[in-house]
């Protein structure tokens, strides 16, 4: 009998470590990219959305050799109001050749391409989904001025920012004025994001801008939104990419070298600066940050690159702080002397950025996650980051009211 009670005990014990396990996501299958794909980010007038996202899917497709995808997720914030288009999750399957599958369109901002992978990540991680793909995907040129303005303002809230006139290089510009109150900066302090960005970028054939930038040209930029210059800010572009992603196990007999999604995580703030405890603190980005690290088991001095949410060069500051890489008021003094270049403590924006790369809303959050598959690989050319296994990608909506946040680790 007391045999018999102890069993009962410890099976309940066991059960209870089951649940636990299930509940934190780690029981679960876990996932590995086996497939990515990308378009240049530019100006593309005459090249539609359909056809943007069909060639990012068709070269992820080649780059698994598989046309075998039970599921798309879409990533996109402006097409119903730049190209007149929803319902892209059918479009896209369609125009894709995957008719009759499951498709559906993700948006969260400018971090509709991050929650896509994640929404990908988790219908493999239940089991339902065999392979799934996620495509975010961006037309910004299909209109231009004020219209394209006011299209990303609606990120941010729209009864109590966005209809008094504020714009994301509006919140940049406050937040900054309120960074270099707070911590006694200057313009000049933040020059060595955009420098840095433009340095990568110029090695990137795929990049927006693939000019070099000098540090002092960063200061006589002309003002955007005081004191945000046009060197602070990024560019927005045309573009798409793709991601194909599987179980571990099954990926290890599909491509040579899967990378693992070793933590995926997200989170949401305010949409409105005012409403936040701090204003100088991105919350979201440090919960998925965490959480993400947790999964993956590491800390940040693990992790060998960073691809952030560049959008302004604050930002890129507030997400180094958030992340854990610096302390509260020292994002900045990262970007001195190299500290976020190639070969500096936490190399960041390896193949330009947002800045350089461009910001195709949408669509960033997956070219980030291209760019560290790209790494892992040791296929990133003169970008290349010596030694990479592990990489962190942190894709950011509105002014950070959406953050997800996913740790990739190398198969080698």
């Amino acid at each position: 009998m007391i045999e018999a009670g102890l069993l009962i005990i410890n099976l309940q014990s066991l059960i209870i470590s089951l649940q636990s396990l299930i509940i934190n996501g780690f029981i679960m299958t876990n996932v590995s990219i086996i497939g990515i794909g990308q378009t240049e980010v530019k100006e593309m007038w005459d090249t539609s959305i359909r056809h943007l996202a069909w060639y990012a899917i068709e070269a992820a497709l080649d780059d698994a050799h598989t046309t075998d995808v039970d599921a798309i997720f879409v990533g996109n914030m402006l097409a119903e109001s730049l190209s007149n288009q929803n319902h892209l999750g059918a479009l896209v399957a369609d125009f894709a050749g995957l008719r009759g599958i499951e498709a559906v369109t993700v948006e969260a901002a400018n971090a509709s391409g991050g929650a896509a992978l994640r929404q990908a990540v988790l219908a493999v991680k239940s089991g339902l989904v065999e392979t799934a793909l996620a495509v975010g995907v961006e037309k910004m040129t299909d209109e231009t001025g004020p219209k394209v303005t006011a299209a990303a303002a609606t990120s941010l809230d729209a009864d109590y920012e966005a209809m008094h006139g504020l714009t994301l290089a509006g919140a940049g510009a406050l937040l900054m004025r309120r960074y270099m109150h707070e911590y006694g900066r200057q313009v000049a302090d933040f020059a060595g994001f955009s420098v840095n960005a433009h340095s990568n970028g110029a090695d990137n054939p795929q990049a927006m801008f693939r000019n070099r930038l000098k540090a002092e040209r960063f200061t006589a930029a002309p003002l955007v939104a005081d004191p945000v210059t046009l060197f602070d800010a990024a560019p927005l572009g045309d573009g798409a990419a793709a991601v194909i992603v599987t179980s571990h196990d099954r990926a290890l007999d599909m491509v040579p070298q899967p990378v693992r999604i070793a933590g995926s995580a997200m989170a949401t703030d305010t949409l409105a600066l005012h409403d936040r405890k701090e204003a100088l603190w991105l919350a979201a980005a440090e919960k998925s940050a965490q959480r993400a690290l947790a999964q993956a088991g590491v800390t940040p001095d693990e992790v060998d690159l960073f691809e952030l949410h560049d959008s302004f060069t604050i930002i890129a500051a507030l997400s180094l702080e958030a992340a854990g890489f610096a302390e509260r008021g020292q994002g900045w003094r990262l970007a001195q002397n190299g500290g976020i270049g190639r070969n500096g403590r936490i190399p960041i924006s390896t193949f330009g950025g947002l800045k350089a790369r461009g910001n195709p809303l949408g669509a960033t959050g997956v070219y980030q996650i291209v760019e560290v598959v790209r790494q892992l690989r040791g296929e990133a050319g003169p970008c290349q980051v010596e030694g990479a296994k592990i990489g962190m990608a942190q894709n950011l909506g509105g002014m950070g009211g959406t953050a997800v946040t996913h740790i990739l680790k190398a198969s080698k």
